[in-house]
């Protein structure tokens, strides 16, 4: 199948892009298993469409605010990347919050059109500048080798359980519930060079090996080949399909 929507059509199908059936590919099924796995996770690491941005309700626990960190293997194990977060229990707005009496005040200039947005503009965004001085965002840090999402604050004087915060974060999009992954035209050509290289390396432990009617395989010529396709590969997905280096925060 030319569009392989599963995982074993992938295989299938990177497998006849080098021949076979015509030609018999000295490689293991685990060995080309290996391989799509380290194609999926190359894809999830640098394609933009390996990955998705959402948000997840997580409500503080006791253990939480002993531990000083969120397990986040219990929101979702595949997030990657922590953005930031929103502490929706200090979200109500005050009513003698200076933003709100000027949000209050202009609101009827504005509706009508008598008030100048400009000037209201850069007024919010000084204010919100004065705030960010006075009380800044708390910084994060979070690792998907511990999956620990670290907030600096004390934990025991910020938050109580029962405390929500929504959580802006990247997650790995799963190819069983996104089968479109698998037709990437980028990933089936990784897949199969990939393949290809590991095929080259088995055969590299047997010099010109005669097949019959005086054919030779060289394994070394093939695994240069392959390992030139995946530089190309791997740089092209890189300049064109990876998003910005700081667009993951955590």
């Amino acid at each position: 199948m030319a569009t392989p929507a599963t995982r074993q059509q992938l295989k299938d199908y990177s497998l006849r892009r080098l021949g076979q059936p015509v030609i018999e590919i000295n490689v293991d099924d685990e060995q080309v298993e290996d391989r799509v796995d380290d194609a999926l996770q190359f894809f999830a690491e640098y394609h933009f469409d390996g990955v998705e941005k959402e948000y997840y309700k997580y409500t503080i626990t006791e253990e939480d605010i002993t531990n000083n960190y969120i397990n986040t293997n219990g929101i979702d194990p595949s997030i990657i990347s922590i953005v930031q977060i929103f502490d929706t229990s200090t979200s109500s707005t005050n009513i003698f919050d200076v933003r709100y009496q000027i949000a209050l005040n202009d609101f009827y200039g504005l509706r009508t059109g008598l008030g100048n947005i400009s000037y209201y503009d850069q007024t919010q965004r000084h204010l919100s500048m004065i705030q960010q001085i006075l009380d800044p965002e708390k910084a994060l840090r979070f690792s998907r080798v511990t999956n620990k999402l670290k907030i600096d604050t004390n934990w025991s004087e910020t938050f109580e359980a029962g405390d929500v915060l929504v959580i802006e974060a990247y997650t790995v999009l799963n190819p069983q519930t996104y089968p479109e992954i698998y037709n990437d035209r980028l990933l089936k050509r990784y897949v199969t060079a990939l393949i290809k290289r590991q095929w080259g390396e088995n055969l590299s432990k047997f010099q010109n090996i005669q097949l019959p009617g005086g054919l030779q395989y060289n394994g070394a010529d093939l695994y240069s080949q392959a390992v030139e396709e995946i530089r190309q590969i791997e740089e092209e997905v890189q300049l064109k399909y990876e998003l910005p280096p700081d667009f993951m925060v955590g």
